[in-house]
């Protein structure tokens, strides 16, 4: 008998013999382990996805407080005006320069603070605990401060250091300006700018503590400077970061309503989304609309956070290869 026959009689019954793929089960100890979760996220469906349900049906209703006698469906009437609405058009780029304005500042700076809490001096914790402290600060009382401690043209900070420089030069005519009246957005995008600076500035440190030393020392050794590794190792490293950083932040900003309401109020053209969506509910009573408002606003919001979610996958992918 030759060799190969034999080979094919050995290896026949072994190929008979292979066992069928098997198909996986979950065992009873699974499902007992997520039984606890089970109330919790009963909880978050009735407390975040049934508002919405009921906020989707009234955006297709024809619904005013003030005339209870006409209410019905309405179709796609309530979007059709809002997108022919000049006020919300208006108000749909106040929200776009806004977020735009405010996420790229906080960037900048936040970039700034970052490099300069990852080298290593003396009081650095501090430092870094004093530069968080404006995004602990609750949203209310950080626009009440910008409002009263820094703007007011009587007593505020800004108008008192103005007064002060001028004394300094021998002059008693200093420029009192009112800024919330002169700059109304400008006010509002300075005090985000100033609670958002401190988000940016530890997502884009936790890059910077992750990035290889190694290779910016074997660069600096072979002659690289300051810049060059800053240009071409550090800031590809923290492309992602940045883009995360970005992301999140006009996920936020676009939703913002503290600071729009408690510094201006809305006037002065400074009404975005979701203060539009707060006077049509709340002061024309026109719940249909709002809807259709809120509902818009929630798409955005999806639509940016897609984006976000594509980029946190994106980095943990990098980070297990």
């Amino acid at each position: 008998m030759s060799t190969p026959s034999l080979t094919r009689r050995i290896r026949a019954p072994q190929a008979e013999q292979a066992p069928a793929p098997r198909t996986e089960r979950r065992s009873p100890g699974a499902w007992a382990r997520r039984a606890p979760l089970l109330p919790a996220l009963v909880f978050m469906i009735v407390v975040t996805q049934l508002p919405f349900v009921g906020t989707l049906v009234i955006s297709f209703m024809r619904w005013n407080a003030l005339d209870p006698g006409d209410r019905g469906y309405a179709g796609l009437q309530n979007y059709k005006e809002e997108f022919t609405d000049p006020q919300l058009r208006h108000a749909l780029t106040t929200t776009v320069v806004l977020t735009v304005a405010v996420v790229l500042v906080s960037l900048v700076l936040g970039l700034g603070l970052a490099l300069l809490l990852d080298r290593k001096f003396l009081g650095r914790g501090i430092v870094r605990t004093l530069l968080i402290t404006p995004f602990l600060v609750v949203p209310v009382a950080s626009a009440l401060l910008w409002k009263h401690a820094l703007y007011n043209a009587s007593y505020g900070f800004i108008n008192g250091a103005l007064t002060w420089i001028w004394s300094l030069f021998g002059s008693d005519n200093p420029p009192q300006p009112d800024w919330l009246t002169t700059h109304p957005l400008l006010a509002v995008e300075a005090s985000l700018v100033w609670q958002w600076t401190p988000f940016m500035m530890l997502i884009l440190l936790a890059g910077l503590q992750s990035r290889p030393m190694d290779i910016a020392e074997a660069a600096r050794v072979d002659g690289a400077g300051t810049w060059q590794i800053f240009r071409y190792l550090t800031f590809p490293h923290l492309r992602r970061y940045l883009e995360l950083a970005a992301l999140l932040g006009s996920v936020y900003v676009v939703q913002n309503f503290d600071a729009v309401f408690t510094i201006t109020s809305g006037g002065l053209g400074t009404a975005n989304l979701p203060y539009t969506v707060y006077t049509t509910f709340y002061q024309a009573h026109d719940y249909g609309q709002a809807s259709a408002a809120g509902v818009i606003v929630v798409i955005l919001s999806i639509i940016v956070a897609t984006f976000a979610l594509r980029t946190v996958s994106s980095l943990f992918r990098e980070e297990t290869r």
